[in-house]
């Protein structure tokens, strides 16, 4: 993905969180972990704070994962504390770090809306920060991104996440008709669309299936460039109720798998595939079998995962024990970083969790790479091997 294109999600996402900001409380929300022992002192740890969108930190999903990273670490390192910060204004994230940025020795800062933190980590030399979901931006060149020996920056490659996504659809369906859910059609969300239909084309072509991606037209997304990339999207990831929509829409058209990505307006989506019979979802980012409970029953197949805690918790790890580098990152299935569900929590069978394991070694690899937003393979024509 070209600099340019992660900027321009950056304003993307700034744009549509914000929305969520406005429906909700405008102060900021302070949650403090102390690690003081009976005496009141705090023993010599590192001094740890999350920002994070107006969601929080228990939003069930991505800011909660990089929460619980930091939990992890605090964990195994009780003289360390956290303060985690919901910044209400989408606008203000930038600003919300410099305003702290004296109290911590590290700040973690979930979200493209971060990527202005540049200027504030060049000032802070003593500080150290860890950006999930985007690179610094060059104050000096807008249009391109810049490595900052105090910043440690990840991105991911969800389309391997929901290509193993797709290829779970294609083999567990009975319908034979599967489709995708996002959010807003910014990167990392296409990312999981054209990997969820490269593995659903990889199953096709290598496995056995014949599976039909559902799409309806009025639902199709527009990337940051403008072009439309299909799929079916809310464009929000906040409205439950257009979520619900779009799900019904699909179970209308004989889709039984539903891949969903679209945040909080996939709590809609989980209801309408609830209230159906026989449909499936898959879910995004974390584990979210606990989300589809349903009576005796559970509607999730699996969850294609993004690991943040991991990550998280890795860099806290060095900063605390010296050995941190900075620089920019983007983390595949060779680091552990994507991947899906399949140890428990699953519902997959024993066939598809076989042609699963196969093809994780086969990306982990590099043998195989599916189509994403700005990696030049469209997934239409993509096969596999």
């Amino acid at each position: 993905m070209n600099v340019k294109k992660l900027l321009l999600l950056a304003v993307v996402c700034v744009l549509a969180l914000a929305l969520f900001g406005c429906g909700g409380d405008d102060t900021t929300t302070t949650t403090v972990i102390d690690s003081s022992d009976d005496t009141g002192e705090v023993a010599e740890g590192l001094r740890i704070a999350i920002v994070t969108s107006p969601s929080g930190v228990d939003d069930g999903s991505f800011n909660q994962n990089n929460y619980e990273g930091i939990l992890s670490f605090i964990d195994s390192h009780p003289d360390s504390t956290v303060d985690a910060i919901r910044e209400t204004d989408m606008a203000n994230s930038v600003q919300a770090v410099e305003d702290i940025v004296g109290n911590y020795d590290v700040i973690v800062t979930p979200g493209f809306q971060f990527a202005g933190i540049t200027e504030i980590a060049r000032a802070n030399p003593d500080k150290y920060f860890i950006l999930v979901d985007a690179w610094p931006a060059d104050p000096d060149n807008p249009d391109d991104t810049i490595e900052v020996s105090n910043i440690y920056a990840m991105t991911f490659a969800e389309q391997e996440s929901g290509f193993f996504a797709g290829i779970a659809a294609a083999m567990e369906t009975v319908t034979g008709k599967v489709g995708f859910i996002g959010g807003i059609a910014i990167p990392p969300v296409v990312n999981y669309q054209f990997g969820f239909e490269s593995g659903v084309n990889y199953a096709n072509a290598h496995l056995g299936t014949d599976v039909e991606m559902i799409a309806i037209p009025s639902y199709a997304g527009t990337d940051v460039t403008g072009t439309d990339v299909g799929g079916n999207y809310v464009n929000d990831f906040v409205d439950e109720a257009t979520g619900k929509q779009v799900a019904e829409a699909l179970i209308n058209e004989g889709v039984d798998v539903i891949f969903v990505a679209a945040g909080g307006s996939g709590n809609g989506a989980f209801t309408a595939v609830k209230e159906a019979d026989g449909v499936l979802v898959i879910g995004c980012d974390v584990d979210q079998f606990n989300d589809g409970v349903n009576g005796d029953d559970n509607i999730v197949l699996t969850s294609a995962l993004k690991v943040m805690d991991i990550n998280v918790e890795r860099q806290l790890e060095n900063i605390y024990n010296g050995s941190f580098t900075g620089g920019n990152y983007n983390l595949q299935a060779d680091t552990g970083s994507t991947g899906f569900v399949y140890e428990s929590n699953h519902q997959l069978s024993d066939a598809t969790l076989e042609e699963l394991a196969k093809a994780f070694e086969l990306v982990k690899l590099g043998d195989i790479v599916p189509a994403s937003n700005f990696n030049g393979s469209a997934p239409d024509d993509f096969v596999g091997l």
